[in-house]
This record gives C-alpha cells, structure tokens and sequence, in this order.
C-alpha cells in the first residue's frame, strides 16, 4: 500500500531532530557518554514531588478548565512579578500548556495564516523546533544569522534587512539554545523599537531564564516600554525545576492573541495534566532555593567546560546562560556531523552538530553540562584524547 498518498507534504518533508539523531545511537553504545540532551540530571525537588503525589491521594485526578488551574495561573502571574517585573491578569493573559513547546505550537498556530506566505524571523542557531513548528502552520522560516563575534546576538541591522511586509513574527529565545547566548536591557532596545517600527509581534521563549550567570537579572523584551501588548510569552517548569517529564508550560499575552490560542489548546489537549499543575503550584511558590542551588552547580560545570574546551584549543564562547557550550569545531577540518561521528565511533562521547540548529551553526558543537562534574570531566578527558588522535591522523 502506498502511504504516501494519505501523508501531509509538509509533515513528510521535516527531517528528523538532529538532537536526537546521536541521542539514540548513544543509547545503544555501551560505555558511552552523552552530552546531547538538555535535561537536568538534577532530580524534581521533593517539595514539588510531594505535592504530586498528595493530589494523586487526594484523588484530584480530573481535568481542570482549559486554561488551568486557577491557584497555578495567579501563582504565575506572582512569580513573573516577583522574578522578573512582569505583570499578567491570571483570569484573562495566562493559560497553563503542555510544557513549553505546546505553547510555542500554539502561538505559531493562532498566528500564522496558511496559504499567504507570512514571515517567521528566527535567529540562528536556534532550537529545532522554532522552524518545522512554522512550516507546518503553513508559515515562512527566515533565518537570522547570528555570530559569535557579536555574542551570538541579533545584530539590529541584519533584523532590519530581514523584516519585509510579510512579517509576522520575530522569535526570540534567549538565554539561548544551543548557544547559552543572553540578551541585556541594552540589547532588546534596538530591537524591540524595529519591532514597534514594522508592527509585527514577537514570540519569546524564555525557558532558560532563570538560569543566567554573573550579577545581572535576566531581562524580558515583554517589559519594555509598549512591548507587552505585541509580546506572547512563553515559559515552563523543565529547566528551572527540573521537572521535564511533568511536561508543563505556560503562554502569557493579550486577552484577544490568548483567547484563540486557548480554542486551540482547547481541542487538541484539552487541559495539561492535573497533576503536575499541582505540583508547580509549590514550584512557583516555595522553591525559589531550589532554584538557586542549581543554578550555582550549573555555574560550576560552565566554567569546567569553557576553560578546558579553549585549552583544547576548541574555541568557546563564553555562555552567559542555559546549560550549554557551543565551541567552534573549525580548527579541527571537520565539518559538525564529521566531527560528531567521528568523536562518537572512536571515544564513545555523544554531543550534537551545530547544524542541527540551523545553517549558522555549521563549524560548532552543542556540549550540554546538565550532567555531573564527573561525567563531564570524563568526557573532556575523551575529547582531549579525540583532539590528539586527529592531530596525529589516528582518528
């Protein structure tokens, strides 16, 4: 039977997460290292895990309304006041997703008109699901390279080229995935007054905020001056948390941008699962340590990478958050897959090609350090072998 007449062209023509694409052959390898997935090895602190459980006790196993659990939307409106100076009405600009990448479907669904040709801008490299998500929505990528030599931030210009009359929507994800890159007050400036000057909104993912380094508080594009109105935020409990397989998330915007993205969620999900939305309740409320505590072990684990891979003689920008490392590979004469095969094949160290995340990634590496201190020293020692190896044209 040929299937291929009943598949969606556009569902077909989406490759397969270049993420998970060394993921699964490390899971098969014996011995092997892997630094390709960005998930805490931390466990879900026992506070939220508590509260889980005791919902499940309690028998609160039933859907909740659409938008959430009404104590799970106020405790989020309080703790984006609290951490970052945002303000969200709980009743009328929050809904409570199936994690954050609900949230992001949502949002390019209830946006993006299939059939016209409208405009995505992502800067790049950029997570990989930012452009499948848009094509599948019937939307148009266009890719925003980013450089190292400008922190692997959106230079205001290059965006300026880039906007044309069939822009909808900038998406912004910082901290960033793969790059840990950040975007200061004085960054999001320029940017968000081209923003106002085309009339278009912005998406931004800031799933990593609250795992930014140094002194300076994570700032979000949506509170700057006339921003909010044109801004859907997006956010989630994996990260911070670590509380990945609880799959929650949460969108913020305008009433009239939220109330249709909640008529879609309403009929593909219907509402998140009870249960982790009790859980997050304690989350947002009583585990800002927690938070903490992570974030100074990530910190530590950054700073083991960054100064190992440079001596290396693997070029390494400096990440100001996330938990990841994107080194330039170039020096090797590899191209990112090569490299990547060839370090898997020969010393069983699993990490991802920067072009899994865009053309602009092609010439790096994403290291994730959401692993121990001794599983990365491990793997640093494996890497530094691999480097020697091919510099003596063994590998």
């Amino acid at each position: 039977m040929d299937y291929n007449k009943f598949l969606a062209s556009e569902a077909q023509a989406i490759p397969p997460s270049g993420i998970r694409k060394f993921f699964d052959i490390a899971g098969k390898m014996e011995g092997c290292i892997s630094l390709g997935v960005g998930e805490p090895d931390f466990k879900t602190p026992w506070m939220i895990r508590d509260a889980g459980i005791k919902s499940l006790e309690r028998g609160k196993t039933w859907y909740t309304s659409n938008a959430g659990l009404p104590e799970v939307r106020r405790e989020v409106s309080n703790y984006l006041a609290r951490r970052f100076g945002l303000q969200y009405d709980p009743e009328s600009e929050i809904t409570i997703t199936m994690g954050g990448s609900e949230a992001i479907d949502l949002a390019l669904r209830a946006v993006i008109d299939p059939g016209k040709g409208q405009e995505v801008i992502i800067p790049e490299p950029a997570y990989v699901s930012y452009a499948p998500l848009c094509r599948l929505c019937g939307g148009v990528p266009v890719p925003l390279p980013l450089r190292p030599e400008n922190g692997f931030r959106p230079d205001p210009e290059d965006l300026k080229v880039r906007i044309s009359p069939k822009t909808k929507m900038l998406i912004l994800a910082f901290p960033g995935n793969p790059t840990g890159a950040v975007l200061r007050y004085e960054h999001l400036l320029p940017i968000a007054e081209l923003v106002k000057q085309a009339d278009i909104l912005v998406l931004t993912d800031e799933i990593y905020a609250e795992l930014t380094y140094g002194r300076q508080r994570h700032v979000s594009i949506a509170s700057l001056p006339g921003m909010k109105e044109r801004t859907i935020y997006i956010n989630g409990f994996s990260k911070a948390y670590a509380m990945t397989g609880w799959r929650l998330g949460y969108v913020c915007a305008p009433h009239p941008l939220l109330e249709v993205m909640v008529k879609i969620h309403q009929y593909a999900i219907i509402c998140a699962p009870t249960t982790s939305q009790y859980a997050a309740i304690v989350a947002l409320r009583d585990c800002d340590e927690s938070i903490e505590a992570m974030r100074t072990e990530y910190d530590m684990r950054r700073k083991l990478l960054v100064n190992a891979l440079n001596k290396m003689g693997l070029t390494c920008f400096d990440p100001e958050g996330a938990f990841y490392v994107f080194p330039s590979i170039r020096s090797t004469g590899l191209t990112s897959q090569q490299f990547c095969e060839k370090l898997l094949y020969s010393k069983k160290v699993a990490v991802v090609p920067g072009d899994a995340f865009g053309a602009a990634g092609e010439g790096f590496v994403r290291i994730s350090y959401s692993y121990s201190i001794a599983h990365l020293s491990e793997a640093l020692s494996r890497i530094e072998e691999f480097l020697k190896e091919l510099k003596q044209g063994k590998a």
